[in-house]
Formats: C-alpha cells, sequence, structure tokens
C-alpha cells in the first residue's frame, strides 16, 4: 500500500514538473506581444508611431467592404483622427501569437474591447533587423452567432438602398 502511494505521489509530481517546464518562446512571444499592445496604445493617443510600426507594403482591412489600405492609404484616411490626438482605442482580451520554427514570421489571433463592441483582428507580422513590422492586419466586428440573421438582413437592406449605392 505505502509503494502504491509513493508510486501515485511521484507520478503526480512529475506530471506537476512536466506541466511547469517552461516554454522556450515565451519570452519571444512576450515581446510580440508588447509590439502589438504598444501599437494599439499609438492609436489610442495618436501617436505617428503606429503608422512605423506597418511594413511599407503592409496592409489593412478595416471593418468595412470597403476598408482595404496598404500603409500609406491607411495614414491618409486615419490622418483626421490622428489629428484630433486620439484616433482609436483597442485593448485585447485575449490573444493567440504563432511563429515559425525561425521566428521571424509571427502571426497572431485576438480579441478586442473597442469603441465598436468587441472586434476579432488578426495579423501577420515579421521579424526585420530593426525589429518588428505587421505586414498585414484584419479587424472584424465580432457579431454573436444568435444575432447574426438580423445583422445580414439589415446590411442588405442598407446595400439595396439607393443612398448606399
Amino acid at each position: 500500500m505505502k509503494k502504491t502511494l509513493l508510486a501515485c505521489f511521484l507520478f503526480i509530481v512529475s506530471l506537476g514538473a512536466c506541466a511547469q517546464a517552461s516554454d522556450p518562446a515565451a519570452p519571444y512571444t512576450k515581446q510580440i506581444n508588447a509590439f502589438i499592445d504598444e501599437w494599439h496604445d499609438d492609436a489610442a493617443h495618436a501617436r505617428p508611431a503606429y503608422f512605423d510600426k506597418m511594413a511599407k507594403h503592409g496592409v489593412y482591412i478595416g471593418t468595412d467592404k470597403t476598408e482595404l489600405w496598404n500603409r500609406d492609404q491607411f495614414k491618409a484616411w486615419a490622418r483626421r483622427f490622428f489629428d484630433k490626438g486620439s484616433a482609436w482605442s483597442f485593448k485585447a482580451t485575449r490573444r493567440n501569437v504563432y511563429m515559425s520554427a525561425d521566428k521571424k514570421f509571427i502571426w497572431f489571433d485576438e480579441l478586442l474591447d473597442t469603441q465598436m463592441g468587441v472586434c476579432q483582428a488578426s495579423g501577420v507580422m515579421h521579424k526585420t533587423d530593426k525589429g518588428f513590422e505587421i505586414a498585414h492586419y484584419q479587424l472584424s466586428i465580432a457579431v454573436p452567432n444568435p444575432v447574426a440573421g438580423q445583422v445580414t438582413k439589415t446590411i442588405k437592406e442598407f446595400e439595396a438602398a439607393p443612398a448606399a449605392k
């Protein structure tokens, strides 16, 4: 009986040790999260560094179907918000980060608390000699499935109206 209890105890301890083994990518993931959080904070405080964190040929896809810009087009569109001293405020409530084996390519998805309500986004980044750059970012409003039919109907009605065309 004592041997069985000891064996069980050692097994549980070994499981705990395995569970506590650190992820070798954790420090790098922490840097990536800090970069993305800072990028969002740059927008909230209308800092021009926001656009510097995007790759020269980076793409931003907004929530409206017409919102597909390269970095410079996006910067021109957003100027009216940045000139006011604050743009948009996105706070990540959940983020998953993935990376290539060589850690040069990073992709992520995030759930955001925004002025539009809950949004989801995904992005692609790469590591350069100067640091990280966002190459692609896509934002969408998170529509709960139970109201998706209503939302779809509203969009169809809006787009069918003469003023929408």
